[in-house]
């Protein structure tokens, strides 16, 4: 007879099943590198059908040399290892007010780990750009149908040319010192730090410099910021992450009794560090100082409040972060009506016995 203990073992979050999108159990998560059975999924296609028996990234378009490199040749050139969060725009669309349509994500499209690969710039380097780039469009292997247009279309999205050549924008082929999942882009997915996720495109199949901007659906389209509910009016793209924090610990309407709790979360930004998260439990009347862990540029950082609570009562926690350009989360986040960059203070309600 096993006499073990069960341990029980949390799950993603499931939102549709063709495509697949599910949620990284967030409040679950208390290891830096989210293992890989946990990160969130986010399609908008079936899975590609690939083969494991040969690859090859073709570099094309506004180029000097048009290119074709191997996994071979990727693995025998200067590599870097970076910690990036990767943060799904639609992150916490289901609390917008009003309501918006999509993937009703709450805390959990963003995970974070370790990713290894070759620096963008330096391939586009080898093959050598003409003088007039304007655009670097990265195509992945999946494809289909769109539900307001009448074609197919593959997965592609652009970058310009300034943040394709930053050194920190990596073709990634590791994740957690693995070969990158297959869910998660095997066996190239592009990495683009601080961008929400949409830009790191996943199981890349070309790329083509270009001399104009792209006007692709996943670019012009999706991925916009649409500050009217009727109108384009203002439309402006989707690019840099908000400053945003979550709290994982305590859950929203757990119980709890009377005593001291450490109230827990992380917070990541789109720009330099999290400076400061702060934590109220009065409505915002007072705020008090949580306690940040050493961060990194890249990914989240974890935070800690030690709350001790002697009346019993209804209480809503919030947290908000401030990054080192002075962003602050605000009170009340920025709608718009496909719901991307939702980063209100975030609150969770609780009883105490």
């Amino acid at each position: 007879m096993n006499d073990q203990p069960f341990l029980a073992k949390p799950y993603l979050l499931t939102h549709s099943l063709m495509p697949e999108n599910h949620e990284t159990p967030i409040s679950f998560i208390d290891t830096p590198f989210v293992p890989n059975k946990y990160f969130y999924r986010r399609n908008h296609f079936a899975y590609p059908a690939l083969s494991y028996s040969s690859y090859w990234l073709p570099i094309g378009g506004f180029v000097e040399t048009p290119t074709v490199f191997t996994l071979k040749d990727l693995l025998q050139l200067p590599a870097k290892t970076l910690k990036v969060a990767l943060e799904c725009s639609g992150n916490k669309r289901d609390f917008f007010q009003p309501k918006v349509f999509g993937e009703q994500w709450k805390r959990g499209a963003i995970s974070q780990g370790q990713w290894k690969g070759v620096p963008l710039r330096t391939l586009l380097e080898k093959a050598g750009l003409k003088e007039g780039a304007v655009d670097v469009v990265v195509e992945g292997y999946d494809y289909g149908p769109r539900t307001d247009l009448d074609k197919t279309y593959s997965f592609m999205r652009s970058l310009p040319l300034e943040k394709a050549m930053d050194p920190d924008t990596i073709i990634a082929y590791e994740y957690n010192q693995k070969p990158i999942p297959f869910k998660h882009g095997y066996p190239l997915r592009l990495i683009v730090p601080q961008w929400y996720a949409v830009a790191s495109v996943k199981w890349i199949k070309q790329i083509q410099v270009i001399d104009k901007p792209f006007k692709g659906p996943f670019q012009t389209i999706d991925y916009v910021y649409y500050p009217h509910k009727d109108d384009d009016r203002g439309a402006f793209p989707v690019t840099t992450m908000n400053v945003n924090s979550s709290i994982q610990y305590p859950l929203e309407y757990e119980l709890l009794n009377t005593g001291m709790h450490v109230i827990k979360g992380i917070a990541s930004t789109g720009m330099g560090t999290i400076s400061k998260v702060e934590i109220s439990t009065d409505e915002g009347e007072t705020w008090r100082t949580a306690e940040i862990a050493a961060n990194e540029e890249f990914g989240w950082t974890s935070w800690s409040y030690n709350w001790t609570v002697h009346d019993k009562g209804e209480y809503t926690i919030l947290s908000r972060a401030t990054d080192s350009y002075g962003r602050t989360q605000p009170e009340t986040a920025f709608w718009n009506r496909k719901g991307y960059g939702y980063n209100a203070i975030d609150r969770v309600k609780v009883k105490v016995e």
